[in-house]
């Protein structure tokens, strides 16, 4: 992994969402996730004006949300922990440390890039804590720290993990997950599986974004395992989408959908956070609170959910070995190597560099 033994200096800068830290930290959160041109795509001004609009709009709303949550979002402890759990692991390897940049609330990539500059480590590795990529996330991300790091005068050597949909350690953790909810159910017949990932506007994949293509990739190779190891032909699971905002089009079908459907048809649930690997509103609030709600009133026998990946020993291991394969690889890769994203999907970060 290194090139001087234990002496070498390796910084991981783990990327995630951010989110309000008080209840007053609400609204400038929200103007800062609207006023991203990854999320909101329209030029200046028109794009703030949006972002004042939204932020306004939804604040009540939101502020409820967090108020059931304690007062603030849980999301930058989950974060930090799973910082600790990859930095005690690599720090048997090396000189490491895992720094945290959140892309709408602190630590900001600004932040964290003066941090990770006056450590001075020999290389970087940015690491998102989204196993499947999309340019709202991943990719607001990675130039969010270009901006940050340019800054900051950062020239230190950096690797990027784009994502890591299939990797076996992650599909391993949702399988142990999963396992530990139906192999201690009350009822006989297996649930049906919803794998619930957050939404995205249609016109975003139809732009080239292969996020949906990924998190069908992920539940395709969990299903695949989940079906090996209880030795059944088939499983009853579908994908569905999550936190729809505003009245565009969005990928379908909607949680909300497939609740009502399950309802109708007289089968239980358990839920499967596919694409959050960490508890935060949309997980302890919507997932456990709202659609366990909507679950009663439409009928459903049964609702449970999954718990998110978190510090799952497997799942963080998963992220040491992404660490130590882009130390030694290219700049921007995938668990796979160059690409994994079927040709067409030019939202594919790893496209773009091979255009370069």
């Amino acid at each position: 992994m290194d090139r001087q033994g234990t002496n070498r200096r390796l910084a991981v800068v783990l990327f995630n969402l951010g989110g309000p830290d008080s209840l007053k930290a609400v609204r400038p959160f929200l103007f800062n996730l609207f006023g991203d041109p990854a999320i909101i795509r329209v030029p200046q001004p028109l794009r703030w004006i949006i972002a004042k609009l939204i932020s306004r709009k939804r604040m009540p709303e939101a502020v409820k949300i967090y108020q059931a949550l304690g007062g603030y979002s849980p999301l930058l402890q989950e974060t930090r922990k799973q910082a600790d759990a990859l930095e005690n692991l690599l720090a048997l390897e090396c000189e490491a440390r895992v720094f945290i940049a959140m892309r709408y609330w602190f630590p900001l990539a600004q932040e964290t890039a003066r941090e990770v500059a006056a450590f001075d480590p020999d290389q970087i590795v940015l690491l998102p804590l989204y196993p499947q990529y999309s340019t709202t996330t991943s990719g607001s991300s990675f130039k969010d720290w270009e901006r940050a790091s340019r800054a900051a005068e950062i020239t230190n050597p950096t690797h990027a993990v784009c994502c890591y949909p299939t990797a076996p350690g992650l599909v391993e953790a949702h399988l142990r997950r999963i396992l530990e909810k139906i192999e201690n159910r009350e009822h006989k017949k297996l649930p049906r599986l919803l794998f619930s990932a957050h939404g995205l506007p249609e016109n975003i994949i139809r732009a080239g974004d292969p996020y949906a293509w990924q998190v069908e990739a992920t539940v395709a190779a969990t299903v695949r395992a989940l079906k090996d190891h209880l030795k059944i032909a088939r499983l009853d699971h579908t994908i569905c989408y999550q936190s729809r905002v505003g009245p565009m089009e969005w990928l379908k079908p909607s949680i909300e959908q497939e609740i009502s459907r399950a309802g109708d048809q007289g089968r239980t649930l358990l839920v499967v956070p596919i694409s959050f690997v960490s508890e935060h509103s949309e997980t302890l609030y919507e997932l456990d609170i709202k659609y366990a709600k909507l679950a009663a009133e439409k009928g459903v026998p049964f609702y449970d959910r999954v718990e998110a990946l978190r510090c799952d020993e497997g799942f963080i291991e998963t992220l040491a070995g992404l660490v130590r394969a882009a130390v030694s690889g290219p700049a921007l890769a995938c668990d796979q190597g160059d690409r994994c994203c079927p040709a067409g999907y030019k939202g594919c970060p790893t496209a773009a560099e091979k255009t370069q």
